[in-house]
């Protein structure tokens, strides 16, 4: 029997509508959904393709235990979950906690993970967690803390009013991006130019969203700080900053744009090896436009000059008067709250408040840069790392240096997965317990709504109730906080574990909502796991019925009753209320950042030989975890791309195979000759590599690829203020591979 449902995408953070058509409990179609509020018929490919993911033969359905002699048999979850209360308790005892977790992109998406991952983490006693975003994110994420008091109530680009689009580090028309939900960019980005805007693509490749701007800037990697700089400098001596449009709330202007005035386009130019007509250009364009916006994604973080980069982006919109208004950079208000939304009582900075044991690298919003791990795994003493938990991440190839990380995974005495897949961390895990099908999950993007450019609220609620042999992962979540003091529990206890989590939720929800907390927890009573703490969350939220007294508010309810969504209305100005800073002020001068300008300053006259490697996003492949599921692997998706000059340099030519050495490490790839890429510049993409024994993965590893964080030094070559591992702007030399030596990605 087939039945039809709405979903909203789980995969990136554009999370488009889609229509899912069940076959029994098998995904049959995926199509995407004209009738949503905010996507509007648009899904990519990777939504499209979502039936190959949840259909793929390949999926680990069953837990799975090591045997003596180092195979991963099928076994109950009782199995499983004895072994891990038997193993686990020793690790979560230690002091401090010799356990840590690892938890990847996939579990921002999900409401379990959202509400429950804070559960295991409690019960296990650790700060030794990790996760992607220290990887991709962490620049953007405190340059706003800085200027804005939260990490993650970012400012968005009013791309849908606005009249002049400043984007850096970032391919929309491709990968759709992060750190903003906007989905159907191309729609949206054609509106743009169809309304007169302009749109300036500053990149060193021509890529897709490049060819269709008015104004391409094909700057060298890492240098977008050096040319916002420069920008800004002709701002301050041509006039053109909009004092009258500035904020109230906003000090240091003045001293910004002193800083700015010595790096000017002469001298910023031969650095991001441009010509310096190129940031006049900008700077006049983006100022005379009425309503412009700067906006950086994560190829401005990955970089050796990350935080400044995403700290002038800031600061460029700002001193043109587009802060707070409509067309330039704004705030979310999410229907469930948050940082930015919630009071705030003696804000402080969630960074830095502790450091890593081995190397002393800084906290960042309750986690440590995941650089850290492999070394907290193999470096002996207190506190050292014996054992993990990893959620819905591979970090044997989302992080830097994954030879050292794969040998740490290997010196690991428990290694716990949640994972559908036997990739190359799950096939060193001694238990591996697989989440359930998406189609089992309700869905509603709690964090991803704080990045929405409109104010939208949607809900996609469960098309199957979960299978014999199949664990919502919430419970899941539960049951190893209860193993990590010793216990298996039973499903009651599962459940009053529940009733605790959702005790604490309403307490809170009743106090936002001024509420009593009995009306508060009678209201959901009837609910039970995410759905119950979900409805807690839009109830008390900014739309909220507030229990009943406003009855016409946001409710899980009204959303099951809408599910194509309900549009709350465009992005609207959010300042004061919404800054979170000790003073409830925007210093445009925060010292941890400036002080890292002569670091930059020194860089100027820096001359980078041999190529610079940069990271490629790919339409239908996302870091590791989609690769098994794309239609028709093959190794060319894999291929670096240089300049055809850069080719001809090296005696290389299109189709060789070629060898890509860093300081860390060496991969073989083949050859693609592109003039989209600027002479100097070589690309890749990352998250491949998929060899070696114990995967259970046959159209990835038909085609595995070559290993780009293999080339990504950890150890040395950090970004300075957030200890973020430097990504794009790595030295490579390449050379011609001989044909009949295996490929190798090793120190």
């Amino acid at each position: 029997m087939t039945r039809t449902g709405v979903r909203i995408c789980p995969l990136c953070e554009s999370t488009c509508g889609l229509t899912w058509t069940m076959d029994g409990r098998r995904l049959a179609a995926v199509e995407a959904n004209p009738r949503d509020v905010f996507s509007a018929g648009h899904s990519c490919a990777k939504g499209i393709g979502l039936a190959r993911l949840e259909n793929d033969p390949d999926r680990i359905r069953t837990p799975l235990l090591r045997t003596p002699d180092g195979d991963l048999r099928e076994a109950t979850w009782d199995e499983a979950f004895a072994v891990i209360a038997e193993r686990l308790p020793a690790h979560a005892a230690a002091e401090p906690s010799g356990c840590g977790v690892y938890h990847g992109n996939p579990a921002a998406h999900h409401l379990d993970t959202t509400f429950y991952l804070s559960e295991l983490i409690g019960a296990l006693g650790t700060r030794q967690i990790f996760s992607p975003a220290s990887i991709d994110t962490w620049p953007k994420n405190l340059a706003h803390m800085l200027l804005y008091g939260t990490g993650l109530g970012l400012t968005l680009p009013d791309i849908d009013r606005t009249g002049c689009l400043l984007v850096l580090g970032s391919n929309p028309l491709v990968s759709n991006g992060s750190t903003v939900t906007a989905p159907g960019m191309q729609r949206r980005l054609a509106a743009l130019r169809a309304r007169g805007g302009s749109l300036i693509v500053v990149d060193p490749v021509r890529t897709r969203t490049a060819e269709v701007a008015d104004l391409h800037v094909p700057i060298l990697p890492g240098t977008d700080a050096y040319f916002l700089l420069g920008v800004l400098a002709v701002l301050a001596a041509e006039g053109l900053v909009r004092r009258d449009r500035i904020p109230e709330v906003v000090d240091g202007v003045d001293a910004v744009l002193g800083l700015a005035a010595e790096f000017t386009p002469e001298v910023v130019a031969r650095r991001c090896g441009i010509d310096s007509g190129l940031v006049v250009e900008v700077a006049r364009r983006f100022a005379g436009a009425d309503r412009a916006v700067a906006h950086s994604r994560i190829g401005t973080c990955m970089q050796e000059f990350g935080t400044l980069a995403n700290w002038l982006v800031e600061v460029l919109t700002i001193v043109t008067g587009n802060l707070d208004r409509p067309g330039g950079a704004m705030f979310a208000l999410p229907p469930c709250g948050g940082p930015n939304t919630w009071p705030a009582r003696n804000p402080k900075l969630t960074f830095d408040r502790w450091r890593s044991r081995v190397r002393g690298l800084p906290e960042a919003m309750g986690e440590l840069p995941a650089v850290c791990l492999a070394e907290e795994i193999t470096t002996p003493g207190p506190g050292q790392l014996r054992a993990l938990i990893t959620i819905a991440g591979n970090p044997a190839r989302s992080l830097p240096n994954t030879a050292a990380v794969e040998n740490a995974l290997r010196q690991l005495d428990f290694l716990v997965s949640i994972d559908c897949y036997r990739n190359e961390t799950t096939r060193h895990a001694d238990v591996v317990l697989p989440p359930p099908p998406l189609a089992t999950r309700g869905h509603h993007d709690v964090t991803l709504a704080h990045f929405q450019v409109r104010n939208v609220a949607r809900y996609s609620p469960p098309l199957l109730d979960p299978a014999a042999g199949e664990l919502p992962e919430w419970q899941i979540l539960l049951r190893l906080a209860a193993a990590a003091g010793g216990r298996v529990i039973s499903d009651a206890e599962v459940a009053a574990m529940d009733e605790a989590v959702a005790a604490t939720a309403a307490r809170r929800a009743a106090k936002l909502a001024g509420c009593a907390v009995p009306v508060a927890s009678s209201t959901v009573g009837s609910r039970s796991g995410p759905l119950r703490l979900l409805d807690l969350r839009l109830r008390s939220g900014p739309y909220g019925d507030r229990f009943g007294a406003y009855p016409d508010g946001l409710t899980l309810a009204r959303l099951e009753q809408h599910p194509d969504g309900i549009d709350l209305g465009p992005l609207r100005p959010r300042l004061p209320e919404v800054l979170r800073t000790p003073d409830g002020r925007i210093d445009l001068v925060p010292r941890l950042i400036v002080d890292d300008l002569p670091r930059l300053r020194a860089g100027l006259r820096r001359h980078e030989p041999g190529l610079l490697l940069i990271n490629r996003r790919q339409p239908r492949g996302m870091n590791s975890w989609l690769h098994n599921a794309l239609p028709a692997p093959d190794s060319g998706q894999c291929a670096l791309l240089v300049n055809p000059a850069d080719a001809v340099q090296r005696g290389l030519t299109e189709g060789d195979h070629v060898e890509i050495r860093s300081g860390t490490g060496r991969v073989r790839a083949e050859l693609h000759t592109d003039p989209a890429l600027r002479p100097g510049v070589a690309s890749m993409p990352h998250g491949w590599g998929h060899h070696g024994p114990g995967l259970r993965a046959r159209h990835a590893t038909s085609a595995p690829g070559a290993d780009y964080n293999a080339l990504v030094d950890d150890s040395v070559e950090l970004e300075a203020v957030t200890a973020s591992p430097i990504f794009n702007g790595i030295r490579v030399e390449v050379t011609r591979a001989d044909r009949n030596r295996e490929d190798v990605a090793r120190r």
